[in-house]
């Protein structure tokens, strides 16, 4: 440290100044008179300035809060803590140590509610067992998960069952407000019963109560992942939390959510029904599209988000994680072969996916809803790639409304975390029939076809063979700014499948042929002469589509493109936002 002291200061008294200021600030001091550039004196704190001895430790007031924290940390009332392992699930802070094993960064509000049920003069004795409310029933608080921070909520399910209250409510949105301040990950951890009804005046309507909630949730989609697991039965307005999430991952037997429990179901309408059947993790998975990941247990739902998160960013606008190149689990030399030269014969779409992308990289999401098309995260080459790929086992992979509606959130998904697109092309388009007109087809293909119009991320098409009718629009056609579209030398375009269009063409001059036999040829050569014209060739020749790829070469085709257009910029027009959802 520096000093400067006036002109008429004696040796002496620059020396006394320099020790008495090494005494008393413990740093080296050099003392400087008027303009001088040497020091006049120098002096380092002597070794008795900080005694060694020091005896001073926590008091009483100390212990006394450790033991209110200890006691906070031990949960709600211990019946209810006793009922938790024939339900198959853990203690919420036994929970968090399986999340961070580390531990947490720190957590906020662990006081909240204390007052409530420790009385004026908190003393931890004077608990009453039967009325605990530790934090409120809802834990938050920032942690690393798989060497990434983010922030986290977590219900208590031995208070009041998880139920929302005050507090906690408050605890809740101040999380998601920091969250949309730090632009790092949110994970929610659910096993509530919704909000306590007999105090609702304190946190229901509120501006800054549970409704806030969902508007938070709409902020930050697309702004930052949010991950949402369940854990117990969460009802009304705890079911709205995992269906904003981006991602929702639901545990086997245990899990369920739904817009009220079977008992108001059964007042409301009559209808007797089992919490599972209502609102469970099959249900949800195969019905609703609600649930994206079936957990088999606690730990397989950590297992699952510990390999999700590895293909997300941080938040908006951050590139996904690269990871080290793994070649394909299968070769690429087999894909010609597992291609049927026939349109309409079925091949598992898993197998051509597994030749393409690197091995044990795929994740797919929402495998039991709308099977028509496979929707996965992968990665080729390390880079992380979302997939959406027609499955021809799956009703030829036409597209029907569950399946559209499915590829248009995962595209959306992609697109807002910079997640590049693969298309896979081998569909005879949207579904036809009154039960599916019914079931929206218009509507959710709509959808599907502006999500694929408005992602600005690299898109890969790949005509993997039938591409008819609307189908090609929604799965990164030409007209769709794709970087590429390319084609296996099975790939067909058109607006119908031959069969199709030779009888909507052709029907009455074919019924006029007497002979079945010399129909049957003549029908044959029709079909043959219509697939030239919709052929990978023609449309090559055409230049509508960019290239034709051997289908050994698929693999390094996509690894090279992906690779050229990672940096590639696009931009929408200049609007508030379009009007399709």
């Amino acid at each position: 440290m520096k000093v400067r002291i006036g002109d008429g200061a004696t040796g002496e008294e620059a020396e006394a100044i320099a020790r008495s200021l090494a005494r008393h600030l413990g740093t080296d001091v050099d003392v400087y008179v008027g303009d001088d550039s040497d020091a006049a004196a120098n002096a380092e704190p002597p070794a008795d300035a900080f005694p060694l001895d020091d005896d001073l430790g926590p008091t009483e007031r100390e212990e006394q809060l450790r033991d209110e924290i200890a006691d906070i940390l031990d949960g709600g009332p211990q019946k209810y803590k006793d009922r938790l392992p024939e339900q198959g699930k853990l203690f919420v802070r036994d929970r968090l140590d399986l999340w961070f094993p580390d531990g947490l960064r720190f957590e906020d509000g662990k006081f909240a509610q204390f007052d409530s049920w420790h009385g004026e003069s908190p003393k931890v004795e004077e608990a009453d067992p039967n009325n605990r409310l530790p934090a409120d029933g809802l834990i938050t608080g920032a942690a690393n998960f798989e060497g990434r921070d983010l922030h986290f909520m977590a219900n208590d399910f031995t208070v009041k069952a998880g139920s929302m209250a005050r507090h906690g409510v408050e605890k809740f949105l101040r999380m998601q407000q920091r969250a949309l301040k730090t632009g790092k990950p949110v994970l929610y951890l659910m096993d509530s019963s919704g909000g306590r009804i007999d105090q609702q005046t304190g946190f229901f309507a509120n501006r800054e109560g549970i409704g806030k909630y969902y508007y938070n949730h709409s902020m930050l989609s697309g702004y930052v992942p949010q991950i949402c697991v369940l854990y117990g039965p969460c009802i009304a307005g705890a079911a709205y939390t995992p269906v904003f999430a981006d991602f929702t991952i639901m545990v086997e037997g245990m899990s369920a959510m739904a817009i009220a429990s079977p008992r108001m179901v059964k007042m409301v309408t009559g209808e007797e029904i089992s919490m599972q059947e209502l609102g469970g993790a099959h249900m949800h998975a195969e019905e609703s599209g609600s649930a994206d990941l079936i957990a088999r247990d606690e730990e397989h739902a950590r297992e699952l988000v510990s390999k999700l998160i590895t293909y997300l960013p941080n938040k908006a606008h951050e590139k996904p994680p690269k990871s080290e190149p793994k070649p394909p689990r299968f070769p690429p030399d087999g894909i010609d072969e597992l291609i049927p030269e026939s349109p309409n014969r079925p091949y598992d779409v898993h197998d051509l996916i597994e030749r393409v992308v690197d091995a044990e990289s795929v994740f797919e999401l929402k495998a039991d809803y709308g099977p028509e098309i496979v929707t996965a995260f992968a990665r080729i080459d390390g880079r992380p790639v979302g997939i959406v790929a027609n499955q021809p086992i799956e009703r030829s992979g036409a597209i029907f409304p569950d399946a559209a509606e499915k590829a248009a959130e995962f595209i959306w998904t992609c697109d807002a975390y910079e997640i590049p697109l693969l298309y896979l092309c081998d569909t005879p388009g949207f579904m036809a029939g009154s039960q599916v007109e019914k079931d929206a087809i218009l509507e959710k293909g709509k959808k599907f076809i502006y999500a694929t119009s408005s992602a600005t991320v690299p898109k890969q098409t790949v005509l993997v063979r039938k591409a008819y009718g609307a189908g090609i629009y929604a799965m990164g056609g030409p007209a769709y700014d794709p970087e590429s579209v390319i084609a296996l030398p099975s790939g067909e375009i058109g607006i119908m499948g031959p069969e199709a269009a030779i009888n909507a063409v052709y029907a009455n001059k074919l019924a006029a042929i007497e002979d079945p036999e010399e129909r049957k040829e003549r029908e044959q050569e029709l079909r043959e002469e219509y697939r030239q014209d919709i052929d990978a060739h023609r449309m090559a020749s055409e230049v509508v589509i960019d290239e034709i790829v051997a289908p050994s070469d698929l693999r390094e085709e996509l690894k090279n493109r992906f690779e050229f257009y990672a940096s590639v910029e696009k931009s929408l027009p200049d609007k508030k936002h379009g009007t399709i959802l």
